[in-house]
């Protein structure tokens, strides 16, 4: 049974992974670890599942299993570095709306980025580590989606691995209500605030504190549902030993799209799980790729790709004539590439 809405999704998860990437530069000028780490591990995420689609669509055979030890083990740690980033978001604009001064100096910026990323990568890896203990066997395969992580059903996966993504989510929904608190406390002096702060400005923090709250509204109602569909129906098996959690561990499952898709909860849960990252990079780019800044760069990367096929960018005059003047000089330039 194929997939009947293919290539829909392939489509948008490789859109996914170059709109989530088109803010990522000036994003890195201004030194916002916590929106570079989502845009990473959300476009690298859609990366994996428009592979994984391509591939594997129409049929389950295990064609390229050390692919399938990256990318499971990756889907594992994105599934706690995007809600860790979040929380990276969340905890930067309660620093900023909570103290009088906002850090500028090098030293400060450098501190916040290490604590960052030992918070977007640390945990992340930290799970995919924690994953192996309750690993079953080496990992899953389903036709139309490619490979997927497998992870025992047994107790000690519970804090180990389903836990993580609702307690950052919660974490980050205190940082949030502390950020709402402290903003309409200092709502006066918040423009001469941010003023201090090269890199932030009012629209760019309401976008940022837009995007927090969205995930955090994402975040624990989906992971918990998905703790929930993903175990409807399974037994929940008792930890006994190492060895017989990892008995024949290079084991790989091949499940054809009629057997998953004939399953109601395993459905909705492989497909939600699959569909939050193109959705993610959407919602990131729905958010920052219209802002003025995006439009900014746009704008010079155009005249950039223009210039190294001769056509020159019209000198802007104090006395110009306006769009008119524009166009004409736009137009001469072009006749003169001809």
């Amino acid at each position: 049974m194929s997939d009947p809405t293919y290539p829909l999704f392939p489509i948008f998860a490789f859109l996914g992974f170059i709109v989530g990437l088109i803010p990522l530069p000036w994003h890195l000028q201004a030194w916002n670890s916590g929106t570079c780490m989502f845009m990473l591990w959300s476009s690298l995420s859609c990366l994996i599942q428009f592979v994984n689609s391509v591939v594997w669509h129409g049929n389950v055979r295990d064609t390229a299993p050390v692919w399938c030890d990256i990318a499971t083990k990756f889907t594992i740690g994105a599934g706690v570095g995007i809600p860790a980033s979040s929380l990276c978001i969340n905890r930067r604009l309660y620093r900023i709306a909570a103290i009088r001064n906002v850090s500028i100096t090098k030293e400060e910026k450098k501190k916040t980025v290490i604590i960052d990323l030992s918070i977007t990568i640390g945990l992340p890896v930290l799970v995919m580590i924690l994953h192996y203990i309750v690993q079953g066997h080496r990992f899953n395969i389903l036709e139309d989606v490619g490979c997927l992580p497998e992870i025992f059903n047994t107790p000690p996966a519970y804090p180990l691995v389903f836990m993580w993504p609702v307690l950052i989510g919660c974490v980050s929904f205190v940082y949030a209500i502390l950020t709402l608190h402290a903003f309409w406390k200092r709502r006066i002096q918040f423009s001469e605030l941010l003023s201090t702060a090269t890199s932030m400005t009012v629209n760019r923090y309401f976008r940022l504190m837009l995007l927090s709250c969205l995930e955090i509204l994402l975040t624990v109602p989906l992971s918990s549902f998905s703790i929930y569909i993903n175990n409807y129906g399974l037994t929940l098996s008792p930890w006994i030993s190492w060895e017989d959690t990892h008995f024949n561990f290079s084991h790989v499952e091949h499940i054809t799209g009629a057997i998953w898709r004939s399953s109601r909860p395993y459905y909705v849960s492989v497909e939600m799980s699959r569909w939050i990252y193109p959705f993610s990079a959407f919602l990131f780019f729905a958010l920052f790729g219209f802002a003025e800044e995006a439009r900014r760069n746009y704008i010079r990367a155009f005249w950039w790709i223009a210039n190294l096929v001769g056509i020159r960018r019209p000198s802007e005059s104090p006395k110009s004539n306006g769009f008119i003047g524009y166009v004409c000089s736009a137009t001469s330039s072009l006749l003169h590439v001809g």
